[in-house]
This record gives C-alpha cells, structure tokens and sequence, in this order.
C-alpha cells in the first residue's frame, strides 16, 4: 500500500527548485502560454480563484470572434466584493510546456493586470502542482514529470 502512495504522488518540490533569490521575492506566479497561435504572457495561476477569466481585451488582442463566446448567467464576486457579470464563457486551448488543455473561461469586461486568469478549476482539472515560492508549475503528461517555469523580468 504504501508503494503505490509514492507511486502515485511523486511531484514535490525542493530547495534545488528555488529562483535565484531564493525566497526573497514577492512574485505572482505568470506563465507563458501558447493560445491559437498567439504566444501570450502575464498567464496568472490563482488557486484562491474559482473560475479561469479571460478579460474581453485579450480575445480582441488574439483576433478571435466575439461570436465564439456562449451566453451564460455568471456573476463572478471580486476579493474586494464587486460582482462582475460575465460577458459569456469560451472554450480555449493553452499549450502550457508541450501539453495541450482545453480550458473553458468565463469572459469579463474589465481592466486586468493578467491576460488569462487560471484558477483552480484548471489547476484541479489538469493535476498542476503550482508553487509561487518557487515560481514553477508542475504536473504528469504520460508518466512524465513536466516542469513549466514562471516569467521572469525578461521573458518574451
């Protein structure tokens, strides 16, 4: 029994994972993603969010249609307490490090400092084990550990 525990739960972090500065930073976690072509940054992680959000400014950015999103009655409530009514929802794909997923997203029409918002329903759904501390993500793709770097100052 305990075998197949380790077996099955083999991601983990270490010291060996850490940044160059170590714990010493205040980092959100951003990665760089691939979306229908498009190499899009500032892809925020925030397992404290229920739902993944694409503001309606990074679909226009990605010239993909309007026509696309499906109406729905979502009311999001931000941490600060505003509700903010969904614009829709719609089906994309993200190719994070050499995997696809086919994220849905609820759309808003608001002022962010991300373009895309992956909250725990894609952390959850795709088993990443995500570490702000040590500003990575990782998860199994074919019996395969992935490691996915965060953005640094300097990613394209």
């Amino acid at each position: 029994m305990a075998e197949r525990f380790f077996e099955v739960n083999r991601i983990s972090y270490s010291r060996n994972d850490l940044p160059p500065e170590e714990a010493a930073h205040n980092k959100v976690l951003h990665l760089t993603v691939k979306c229908e072509g498009y190499y899009v940054k500032r892809v925020m992680l925030d397992g404290g969010s229920r739902v993944n959000i694409c503001p309606l400014s990074t679909l226009q950015r990605m010239e993909i249609w309007t026509e696309r999103i499906r109406p729905n009655n979502v009311c999001l409530r931000a941490f600060n307490g505003v509700k903010w009514d969904t614009i829709g929802e719609i089906d994309l794909v993200l190719t994070i490090g050499p995997v696809d997923f086919e994220v849905t997203f609820q759309g808003l029409v608001m002022d962010t400092s991300y373009n895309f918002l992956l909250g725990r329903t894609w952390i959850h759904t795709a088993g990443v084990v995500p570490s702000t501390l040590h500003q990575m993500v990782k998860f199994e793709h074919e019996n395969q550990e992935i490691v996915v770097h965060g953005e640094d100052g300097q990613s394209i």
